[in-house]
């Protein structure tokens, strides 16, 4: 009877704490399929519910879409990733090297064929609305027994229009005049604020393909056009929406960005995960003013902890043999 009364509080006592495990979602970004991605089985041993691919998910730069095809085939049938894959949700959008054109906008001419790829390699069902909307942005909400997260995808592709040369030598781009250009266009702009006003969720993440605090590199990001900045943040504020945060890829390295929006009790992170299969291992420094901790030049994957109890998403930056690189808390209260 002892031994039993043991068996009962040892169980009980185990059932109670997987009870209250955080929610887990891992991402990354810059992926290149003809690579082996070591980081596919760390990934895994996280116990991630859900995968988010940042962009760049496969290396094509082609209007050729059977070579896309064929390179997203390839990147399906890597052992890891259809592991993983086939047991977690995966939600996903794109960046310039999947979409087809280097630092590619609204101009590229074989965007509506690259979109159809794109999901089939997501394995959307042929007759979902998602085939007939232009551009890749959806929400996914994801429910626990303690409560939600919504998952809200940017395209920053599809409808971006032209960026403005720096003058700056070894600087790509500067922002343009303040107002001219789009980010996101007229009718994702809509979606997106009707999203997040309507969301009920406990966390909101919005992913983007590009970093939207960081922009003084001189790269694409969302400093090209300042006044969508501006508006993202607007809408943020407005929304009222519950612990909300940003995810962002394409630069090949990872850092925690973090700004203060004036009239919210948080601050809004930006948390750039990459890259999976290759980083800027030359990094030698750029300016961040709003950067927190270090940037981290080697391959890695992002790891966000939800916890429903304390209003609080522990985030991780995590590499080579599941090593954390870099770890940030943030209450959400």
């Amino acid at each position: 009877m002892k031994k039993l009364l043991v068996l009962f509080i040892v169980f009980a006592f185990y059932n109670c704490k997987t009870s209250s495990e955080e929610f887990v979602i891992a991402f990354g970004s810059c992926n290149k399929q003809y690579e082996e991605n070591i980081l596919w089985k760390e990934i895994i041993k996280n116990e991630p519910s859900v995968w988010i691919w940042g962009g760049d998910n496969v290396y094509s730069d082609t209007d050729d879409m059977s070579k896309l095809r064929n390179d997203y085939i390839e990147q399906w049938n890597q052992k890891g990733y259809k592991e993983l894959a086939n047991s977690v949700s995966i939600v996903a959008t794109w960046d310039d090297h999947d979409y087809g054109l280097n630092d590619g906008g609204t101009e590229f001419h074989k965007k509506r064929e690259s979109q159809q790829e794109f999901l089939d390699f997501l394995k959307v069902a042929k007759d979902h609305p998602r085939r007939k909307q232009e551009g890749v942005y959806h929400s996914e909400v994801f429910n626990t027994k303690k409560g939600s997260i919504k998952v809200i995808v940017l395209d920053t592709r599809y409808f971006r229009t032209e960026l403005t040369e720096s003058e700056i030598e070894g600087k790509r781009y500067q922002p343009n005049v303040y107002g001219k250009g789009t980010m996101l266009g007229e009718t994702q702009w809509n979606w997106f604020t009707n999203e997040l006003n309507n969301s009920k969720a406990d966390f909101n993440v919005i992913v983007s393909s590009v970093q939207f605090l960081s922009y003084k590199h001189g790269f694409e990001s969302w400093g090209t056009f300042p006044h969508e900045v501006d508006k993202m943040k607007s809408i943020i504020k407005e929304s009222k929406a519950k612990g909300v945060l940003m995810l962002s890829g394409d630069r090949h390295i990872s850092e925690f960005s973090k700004t203060k929006i004036d009239g919210m009790n948080y601050p809004l992170i930006d948390f750039t995960s990459s890259g999976l299969t290759h980083s800027y291992t030359g990094f030698s420094g750029e300016e961040n003013p709003t950067r927190i901790g270090e940037v981290v030049s080697e391959i890695s994957f992002g790891i966000l902890k939800f916890d429903f109890d304390t209003k609080k998403i522990t985030m991780q930056m995590r590499g080579k043999d599941n090593i954390l690189q870099q770890e940030i808390i943030q209450s959400y209260n």
